[in-house]
């Protein structure tokens, strides 16, 4: 079966269907690690979106149930080079493409993934139409400019939760070296804007009770569960959008220590008063290196997010930067003394890839759990 991805520039590629059969719109963006396929896909904060990813062989160790982030997938599409015919790996239990089909996603293969990620970082992110159904270009071009835009989008209220839940599993295998074991986590309550579930093991790993609730849950329910701590995990789409989420971080501000990871880190921005803006093409990858200010260490993340926090509005309403991306320069982390607040862009919990950032989720669970006083010697 052939399918077909039109941008809204008017370029169109066309391949080998290795998915479900239908026609999706979205913002079309590229992500360059070469492994981690699995974590890719099921991870929420890529709703809305289709993505290519750059190296030009994926799947060859297959999918396994084990390796989710989520229940299920919230990407718009998936483009790929090459998709081996058959995996090769113990634990696999399902092809790519056996496993695109399954949650109804529609899959891209046998295309020039240099070319269309070449257009992309020269023209930004594009918008785009992933089909297996339509034909003419013309319509393709039509349905691609149609497309609602990334920017303005609360794609939140898509992947999150309607009701609060518990989380007990901790993390296993390597991860497990890269933590502290004496850290000492108390009662911390994530708001799930679209969480990954290697965040909540992190969590867990600390040794303390995990509580997840709606980003919908006000202040007043979050005081009322007497949180040690409050994390606020990743998400798709605007921050700036997610406006009752934003309100909640800025009634809790100062009340209780808060971790943000990725939107988190956006939206706590945005309560404290800075500013957002969109990335020319974002930043989605497990290779990206981000120097820690304070301590001077270079820590390869992962990341995905198409927005960034205005460094010089952030510092404006009292926060301090503590890490920035060397490729672009961009605020990657910062910490506000007062209000008791520590933020990271990037990915400390990411797998696989280095495990350099993990020390973060021991630093802030162990503030916590001795009085919650936030401050950059934290991470120096």
């Amino acid at each position: 079966m052939i399918a077909r991805l039109a941008l809204e520039d008017g370029t169109l590629f066309s391949g080998v269907a290795c998915g479900a059969p239908g026609t999706r719109a979205g913002e079309v963006v590229f992500n360059t690690a070469l492994t981690g396929y699995q974590e890719v896909f099921t991870d929420p904060s890529y709703a809305g979106q289709i993505v290519t990813m750059t190296f030009p062989l994926q799947g060859n160790y297959g999918v396994n149930p084990e390796d989710f982030e989520s229940a299920r997938l919230h990407l718009a599409g998936v483009v790929v080079k090459e998709l081996p015919r058959r995996p090769s790996n113990y634990r696999a239990t399902q092809s790519v493409s056996e496993f695109l089909t399954s949650h109804g996603i529609i899959g891209l293969a046998g295309v020039d993934t240099r070319a269309l990620t070449r257009r992309i970082r020269t023209q930004g992110a594009l918008r785009g139409v992933i089909t297996t159904e339509i034909e003419d270009p013309l319509e393709l071009l039509r349905l691609a400019r149609a497309a609602p835009s990334m920017e303005g989008a609360n794609l939140v209220r898509s992947v999150a939760p309607t009701s609060p839940g518990s989380w007990s599993e901790p993390l296993t295998g390597s991860l497990t070296a890269s933590r502290d074991s004496e850290a000492k986590g108390g009662h911390i309550v994530a708001i799930d804007c679209g969480i990954k579930y290697n965040i909540l093991r992190h969590l867990a790993s600390s040794g303390g009770h995990v509580t997840t609730v709606p980003p919908t849950t006000t202040a007043a329910e979050i005081r009322d569960l007497r949180p040690d701590a409050v994390l606020i995990g990743n998400g798709p789409g605007d921050p700036a959008a997610v406006t009752d989420t934003v309100s909640t971080l800025r009634a809790l501000l100062g009340h209780v220590p808060m971790f943000g990871v990725c939107l988190g880190h956006q939206m706590l921005a945005l309560a404290l008063g800075a500013k957002t803006y969109k990335l020319k093409f974002g930043h989605h990858g497990i290779n990206v290196p981000v120097r820690n200010m304070l301590s001077g260490r270079v820590e390869i993340t992962s990341q995905n997010h198409g927005f960034a926090v205005d460094p010089a509005s952030l510092e404006r309403v009292g926060g301090t930067v503590t890490h920035r991306n060397l490729n672009d320069g961009s605020l990657e982390g910062f910490v506000h003394r007062d209000c008791r607040v520590l933020a990271v862009q990037f990915h400390p919990e990411a797998s696989p890839g280095p495990h350099d950032a993990a020390y973060l989720f021991d630093r802030f669970t162990n503030a916590a759990a001795n009085g919650g006083q936030i401050s950059p010697e934290l991470l120096a």
